[in-house]
């Protein structure tokens, strides 16, 4: 046995994080975790790796007693965690996280050829020549980092390899070469736990699986035996029959959000769009493709050089500030609500109200008694899971944090939805919970303009959808004349044809 948990229980304060988990995990095989955010599966993973200890019950390695009292120990046990929430030094070089506290020394002194060529044999595994070992990790995209943070674990030559959420911000092919490592680690005869809310993800990769629901473990078993559906219900306690809310059967309204000749190059060329009161628009495209630099153009956080913006019939300048925006009725929800999507160290009754604190006010004071009135309903409305709106936001789960992020843009009250990844890192429930909270904006008369990397959202989600590719966005058309193959055929070049409605997924 690789590595055995029995008993595990672990409280923060009031919240029974694990309660009692019992689970083994055999050399060799790639055993799935998987549950919704705050089922205690990234906080039974960090026990596994050393970041704090359990507050009952016992582990083992390879049959020996192991309680671990740092991450330090957990490595020299063979023990390497992947974070979903990247725990990289961003002012140091590449070579310098991936071989942190394992770098190679000559005569006492560390040898910077020897770590150079160390770094770039773990990098070959991803194919990725731009992410040069010399690289200051604070100059490269996220998902560059997602690669660094995973080829740290590899070169820890862990027998045990604990995976939260590592593609989380890959994409394509950068994917297909993490799950290629992965089944190569498992013919070494590693054991891989990986944590995923991508049913599809998981059984391309995963032997076995287990199911945390509120800190308690429900299942376990081969994944070949269980349908999606079954998982899904151990997850939730329920049955989710249709995975996102019903379309509204009225035709969307007069253009709110108006885009003509967009560019910044080389991110954007020549954009032209529009988006309609009431309707949701998707933006599909591989990651790089100009999508988040779109959005962030819109928002002024990436002023474009040229074209124009007009807002429900007025122009709007396109060098405007984010505040600027805010105040001509656009909200905007980051794709990277850790970095900036969220202040995590503030209450969550701060993070909802942040946009629009001027509801909460009186003569210039903020009544707290207000602010925790309405934080607390739209808390309510996304279903968020916390004992008060006050307490702080890095206390809640990755998808709890997510529903704070998008219960900020209802109380704000914006004209035009700017999301980026909506549900990028969220457990299958809490999408449910933003779908609904999407839907319900659009059906309000809002306009919603959703860029995803994820098909199945797309087609379940938007009225019409649009390809960016390198910096160009496709004309938007109405979502039954997609198919997922026509989408990826624009997305990677291909001409895109008009093919037979799709039925949409969900």
């Amino acid at each position: 046995m690789a590595l055995r948990l029995r008993g595990i229980r672990k409280r923060f304060g009031a919240t029974v994080a694990l309660d009692g988990v019992d689970l083994e995990f055999v050399p060799g095989e790639v055993h799935a975790l998987i549950g919704e955010n705050g089922a205690g599966k990234s906080t039974l993973l960090a026990i596994v790796a050393g970041e704090f200890p359990p507050d009952g019950g016992e582990m083992d390695v390879e049959g020996r007693p192991y309680r671990p009292s740092s991450p330090r120990d957990a490595r020299a046990e063979g023990i390497a965690l992947i974070h979903q929430e990247l725990s990289l030094f961003p002012h140091l070089t590449v070579a310098e996280n991936i071989l942190m506290g394992r770098e190679p020394a000559r005569h006492g002194w560390v040898d910077p050829a020897a770590a150079k060529r160390r770094a770039l044999e773990v990098l070959r595994e991803f194919d990725r020549p731009e992410i040069r070992p010399e690289a200051r990790v604070a100059d490269l995209s996220l998902a560059a980092r997602q690669v660094v943070e995973i080829c740290r674990a590899i070169a820890a030559e862990a027998r045990v390899v604990l995976m939260d959420e590592p593609t989380s911000s890959l994409q394509g092919d950068d994917v297909q070469r993490l799950f290629a490592l992965i089944r190569r680690l498992r013919e070494r005869g590693l054991t891989v736990v990986y944590i995923s809310h991508f049913l599809e993800e998981v059984r391309q990769v995963a032997d076995r699986f287990t199911v945390l629901r509120d800190g308690a473990h429900v299942a376990t078993g081969p994944l070949a035996a269980v349908t999606d559906q079954e998982l899904i219900t151990h997850m939730v306690g329920r049955s989710i029959e249709n995975l996102f809310p019903p379309r509204g059967a009225g035709l969307p309204g007069e253009p709110a959000l108006v885009v003509a000749g967009l560019s910044n190059p080389p991110a954007l060329h020549d954009v032209s769009f529009e988006v309609r009161k009431g309707e949701v628009l998707g933006i599909a495209g591989l990651m790089g493709s100009g999508r988040t630099a779109l959005v962030r153009s819109l928002f002024g956080l990436f002023p474009p050089r040229g074209g124009a913006i007009r807002l429900s019939g007025r122009t709007l300048g396109t060098r405007a500030t984010p505040r600027a925006r805010l105040a001509q009725g656009l909200g905007y929800l980051s794709e990277d609500r850790k970095g900036e999507g969220l202040a995590l160290s503030l209450p969550i009754a701060d993070n909802i109200t942040l946009t629009r604190m001027s509801t909460c006010a009186r003569a210039g004071w903020l009544s707290l008694a207000a602010q925790g009135r309405q934080a607390r309903a739209a808390m309510d409305r996304l279903r968020v899971k916390a004992r008060t709106p006050f307490q702080p936001t890095k206390t809640l789960s990755g998808g709890n944090q997510q529903k704070v992020a998008v219960a900020r843009l209802g109380h704000q009250d914006a004209r035009v939805m700017l999301l980026d990844e909506p549900t990028r890192g969220v457990d299958v429930g809490s999408k449910v919970q933003i779908y609904e909270a999407i839907r319900a904006w659009a059906a309000e008369g809002r306009a919603v303009l959703m860029v995803s990397s994820y098909l199945p959202e797309l087609f379940g989600m938007c009225d019409r959808i649009a390809v960016m590719r390198r910096g160009r966005l496709s004309p938007a058309r109405p979502v039954g004349e997609w198919t997922p193959e026509s989408v990826l055929e624009a997305a990677i070049g291909g001409p895109a044809p008009l093919l037979a409605p799709a039925e949409p997924a969900g």
